[in-house]
């Protein structure tokens, strides 16, 4: 058995054992959860350690367990890593034990909520995981159900209906057209299977029609896009993040919302290159709506959750730029971002919502001075606000550099990437340093005077897994990006040997292009005669 398959299976196997537990036993639901979720973590430190030393498979994945189970369609439990997704298996692992840390405070309804929160890890980890198309979109759904539920049920705030329904229909939407496009890839590849290294290899083998590539991409980028908030398909996000209970906000906003950009990069890139050449600008200038609308927006905010939702967003259009520059640095940089903000959005969510358990409230007029009364914690928002505005020594800071020298390498990017800098530099430092100082610094009102901070171990080590996992790929990025270079190499190769294919090109015309093309070289040929 895989180490993969211990590493997603325990959540799972801990959400079975726990509807078997009585309600009244709120210690060994805690327990269970905290445990299942530690020792998945653990793995996945493991599993990162021994990599690459364990063997590889042709296709270049390690720690591979294949299992047939619908043989005529093609689909198998298959599960494997490289370096595209080995830190994506760590950072999940790593939020989910944070996220089961964090949730002490939950006192109503508590057996159902570890065990969505356990199926929710449990999926997030077994969709980075997969490497069959099945499983890596069942594996999601598993993951995604749960959070309306956990946001409807022990949501805050009044607008938590709104929220529960506008995340509902949002991410449903973007599931279903990503859903289309993958039946479509499978029907339309005619390899028979949903293995994702044998459609690559089919497909490199017998490239797809032009029209058809420029069929399923778009509805991958917009299906994958609206999963991740893409500009403008963004605006569930904040209010869902702002009113979800925090250990739902720290997996999904960080862990679970990376599927739909570990999705592009894995599937629609490689599998379809003519027309990811033909959609990359386009995406690249979607990506400075995520980058300076939502960044504006968060400058806006009176909210603590709701200004570090918007952030998230905006944070979101460094990778997608990362993507669009189709070259090795800024792909690397962006799989390195994904990491980097999984950790850091975690962190926020997480310190935000112990704020809010202490205080009652996250309206930052009402806020002021705490960094006196919550000195480890206040301290830690520092950090994590430094992190976001990309301090040299974070995680952040590596990843968001190299997205901005990949973009610079791609000419047509160039106008995008300064105006991307521009609001990595000023508007994500005027946000997040205002937020500092409305919450941390000033004076202290009576009313918070018995507010206390994380004291014990328990209630610190979350937020200390967290900025320890930022600080140590801040200082030794090549820890993540030796890794992450050969993998994300041979995607761009693939991308890169294909002629590119504007978006407007119908199938008609695409057919049309390549008989002329066909007749000018019979013609070239029988005049060489």
């Amino acid at each position: 058995m895989s180490i993969l398959t211990s590493i997603l299976g325990l959540p799972l196997l801990a959400a079975v054992g726990l509807a078997f537990v009585p309600r009244d036993y709120r210690f060994v639901m805690r327990l269970v959860a905290l445990g299942a979720t530690a020792a998945s973590a653990l793995l996945a430190v493991l599993l990162f350690l021994k990599f690459p030393g364990a063997g590889v498979n042709a296709d270049g994945y390690r720690f591979v367990q294949q299992i047939p189970w619908v043989e005529s369609l093609g689909i198998s439990y298959y599960v494997g890593v490289d370096g595209i997704n080995l830190g994506l298996v760590l950072m999940g692992a790593i939020v989910a034990f944070a996220a089961a840390c964090c949730s002490w405070n939950i006192n109503m309804r508590e057996k159902e909520f570890y065990v969505l929160l356990l199926v929710m890890s449990g999926g997030i980890l077994g969709a980075f995981a997969s490497l069959d198309l099945f499983f890596f979109y069942f594996f999601h759904e598993l993951a995604l159900i749960p959070t309306f539920i956990m946001i409807g049920v022990w949501g805050h705030g009044e607008r938590k209906n709104l929220a529960t329904f506008q995340i509902t229909l949002y991410l449903s939407i973007g599931a279903l057209i990503a859903l289309v496009g993958l039946i479509l890839l499978y029907v339309q590849s005619g390899a028979n299977t949903f293995s994702i290294p044998a459609l690559t290899r089919h497909i490199q083998e017998n490239p797809m029609a032009p029209g058809s590539q420029n069929l399923i991409f778009p509805m991958l980028l917009f299906g994958f896009g609206i999963l991740v908030s893409l500009w403008p398909f963004h605006s569930w996000a904040p209010l869902g993040y702002g009113s979800a209970p925090t250990a739902t906000a720290m997996l999904h906003a960080g862990v679970l919302k990376k599927f739909g950009l570990y999705g592009l990069i894995r599937v629609a890139l490689p599998l379809m290159p003519e027309a990811a050449h033909g959609w990359m600008q386009f995406l690249a200038w979607l990506c400075l709506g995520n980058i300076l609308w939502c960044g504006f927006t968060a400058m806006r905010q009176r909210d603590l959750n709701l200004l570090i939702g918007n952030s998230s967003v905006a944070h979101m259009g460094f990778i997608f730029l990362g993507i669009a520059s189709l070259n090795l640095i800024g792909v690397t940089g962006a799989v390195l971002v994904m990491i980097a903000h999984g950790f850091l959005a975690a962190l926020t969510f997480g310190l935000s919502g112990y704020i809010r358990q202490q205080t009652g409230t996250l309206e930052m007029s009402e806020l002021g001075g705490l960094l006196r009364k919550l000195p480890f914690v206040g301290a830690a928002l520092v950090m994590a606000a430094m992190a976001g505005c990309g301090l040299p020594g974070f995680a952040n800071f590596a990843g968001e550099v190299s997205v901005f020298f990949g973009a610079w390498q791609n000419e047509a990017l160039r106008v995008v990437m300064v105006f991307a800098v521009w609001g990595a530099l000023v508007i994500g430092a005027v946000y997040m340093l205002r937020a500092v100082r409305a919450v941390l610094h000033g004076p202290v009102a009576d009313k918070w005077n018995d507010v206390s901070d994380a004291t014990n171990a328990w209630r610190k080590l979350p937020f200390a897994l967290l900025l320890a996992s930022l600080l140590a790929f801040g200082f030794f990025p090549r820890l993540l990006s030796e890794k992450i270079k050969p993998d994300a190499e041979k995607i761009v190769m693939m991308v890169n040997a294909a002629r590119p294919l504007t978006p407007a090109l119908s199938a008609a015309e695409a057919d049309s292009e390549e008989a002329h093309a066909a007749a000018r070289s019979r013609d070239t040929a029988t005049e060489g005669n």
